[in-house]
């Protein structure tokens, strides 16, 4: 006798049962389940770099923020922390609700990948897929094993891999009118080299 099994899918209200800690992190994609420890120095050391250059070109013009690990719940069974996110001052007043968490998609997404293939999956699939069908219009996969950098832009309605930065290449993005840092800066133990605002 054949018995299907169905597949569990969670919501953001199973995540009050889950023990809270500092130590873990809960994230839903489509129903399913995503339980990470909390990052490693490295990784966030590397969240703090980006998050920095993106802060300074921001306090520079005003446009927008930066913003480190917000929580974005974009419905029920969609649910996620990316390690770091930029949104313009106008999106950003309309999809933050009133206790602090975004509720639709900022413009630029980054995450920085864990060790292990499951967090790679994660990062480079699922999350993928969601940011593509929320309307993120940029993402940004950054790799601290290879220090390199895949960025993804809209087109077509979809996320669309357009060129994977290395050691010595410079990151701009049409959301950042004049933005351009070099990805040394992003991995500490690299070369520093100017930022250009």
């Amino acid at each position: 006798m054949n018995q299907t099994v169905e597949k569990i899918r969670w919501n953001i209200y199973d995540l009050d049962v889950l023990p809270q800690n500092e130590l873990n992190i809960y994230e839903i994609i489509d129903g399913e389940l995503f339980v990470t420890k909390a990052p490693y120095h490295r990784h966030q050391q590397i969240c703090g770099k980006i998050f920095g250059q993106l802060d300074i070109w921001s306090e520079s013009n005003n446009l927008g923020e930066a913003i480190i690990a917000p929580g974005i719940i974009f419905s029920e069974s969609d649910n996620v922390c990316p390690d770091v996110v930029w949104v313009s001052k106008e999106r950003l007043s309309q999809i933050e609700d009133e206790a602090g968490h975004l509720t639709d998609a900022p413009e630029l997404v980054i995450e920085v990948l864990s060790p292990g293939k499951n967090n790679e999956r994660r990062d480079k699939e699922g999350k993928l897929k969601l940011y593509s069908v929320e309307g993120v219009r940029e993402y940004w996969i950054v790799n601290r094993f290879t220090k390199q950098v895949e960025v993804y832009r809209r087109e077509n309605a979809r996320l669309i891999l357009v060129a994977t930065l290395l050691d010595g290449d410079e990151i701009t993005s049409p959301l950042l009118p004049n933005f351009c840092c070099s990805i040394s800066r992003f991995f500490p133990d690299l070369k520093i080299e100017n930022v250009l605002i």
